[in-house]
């Protein structure tokens, strides 16, 4: 219904997020869908550590809900964004990770 996929990149972990175009869903059912999915993935593919980068396309209401429950798993959480050609900190608690850092698509080396 909607894609979620960990990626285990050097040192950083990496969410592929999107919509899939053979589904036919609402908001609603979407993230209901990955209101139930995300758990199971944070916990079998244990979600965290100091950097998640989120890559695709999200609703509003799927973004919010992804960061309220990656937001203490990771030391910062960025967000890809295609004009920039990098990934937006959009939540930090890791003093090396500044608010607002954009971030390169290459695996972070820390």
């Amino acid at each position: 219904m909607y894609k979620l996929e960990l990626i285990h990149d050097k040192n950083c972990q990496r969410l592929e997020v999107g919509f899939l175009p053979e589904v036919a869903a609402t908001n609603a059912e979407l993230v209901k869908y990955v209101g139930e999915n995300l758990p199971r993935l944070i916990e079998e593919e244990s979600m965290r550590g100091r950097l998640l980068k989120i890559n695709g396309a999200q609703s509003i209401s799927i973004a919010y809900h992804i960061a309220h429950k990656v937001a203490h798993l990771y030391g910062a959480v960025a967000i890809f964004d295609p004009k920039l050609s990098g990934y937006v900190v959009s939540i930090t608690h890791d003093s090396e990770y500044k608010l607002g850092m954009v971030l390169s698509d290459e695996p972070i080396i820390v």
